[in-house]
């Protein structure tokens, strides 16, 4: 068999770590008395974690996560002990599994989508989860577009295939009666079913200021509520604070 050939066909297997891998892995194996098992091996190694290397800066470029906002970037000291012991166990995406909800309450600066970015870039990075982030406003505007355009059972189809959206701000912006029903439609949809990560100014108590009708928060918020982990960053204003630093930095 000639070069070509092989380098055709492993093409279409769509092998391109191998194939440009297996030259330069040969003459390796050959100084190294490798034998052919180890050379193989070797070989498929590169190919799996290359391909895995591919397919996670494919999700975090699919999933419209904010650029920079890991928990690498992020001063966890500022947090509320409560939180920084609770934010590891987040980790290992055993709330995935189980499709359980992370709520985030906080006045504005307090860190939120910062805190909930991060470890959802973590649950792409380590464990190839389909994430989506979404400011609460947008969603529910293309929400609204697709049932007006009758097409609201395939929309809701498309985003439940991410293991997790990342539902940021909600509550920030006023919401009329069609967008809090569409809103309310989607979280029910959702519910036991498939994660969610919501951020939000507003705690449950004001929850009214969001869906209107007393009963349909309640509702709402037990569908949230019964299956989540809760995180109230009641500190100081993280951006704040960073700006003070930056400033400090800079003197």
């Amino acid at each position: 068999m000639n070069a070509s050939s092989l380098q055709i066909m492993l093409r279409a297997l769509r092998l391109p770590s191998v194939l440009a891998n297996y030259q330069a892995l040969a003459v390796t194996a050959a100084s190294n008395n490798w034998g052919f098992d180890q050379y193989l091996h070797t070989l498929l190694e590169v190919e799996t974690e290359d391909r895995a290397r591919r397919r996670t800066v494919r999700l975090l470029k699919q999933s419209g996560l904010p650029d920079g906002k890991t928990l690498d970037a992020l001063d966890m000291a500022v947090f509320p002990q409560k939180v920084r012991r609770t934010v590891p166990t987040l980790l290992d995406g055993g709330f995935v599994e189980r499709a359980e909800n992370v709520l985030a309450f906080g006045l504005p600066g307090r860190g939120k989508t910062h805190l909930l970015a991060g470890v959802a870039h973590e649950l792409i990075v380590r464990h190839s989860y389909r994430v989506l982030f979404t400011t609460t406003f947008s969603l529910v505007q293309r929400l609204l577009v697709a049932k007006g355009e009758l097409r609201i059972e395939e929309m809701f189809r498309k985003l439940d295939r991410y293991d997790v959206i990342l539902l940021d701000d909600i509550g920030y912006v006023q919401q009329s009666r069609e967008e809090m029903e569409i809103l309310f439609t989607f979280l029910s949809e959702r519910y036991e079913r498939r994660s969610m990560m919501i951020t939000s100014n507003l705690m449950f108590s004001e929850w009214d200021k969001i869906f209107k009708d007393p009963m349909t928060t309640l509702a709402a918020i037990d569908r949230l509520v019964h299956h989540s982990t809760v995180l109230e960053l009641d500190c100081e204003s993280y951006r704040a604070n960073q700006a003070l630093l930056r400033q400090k930095g800079g003197k």
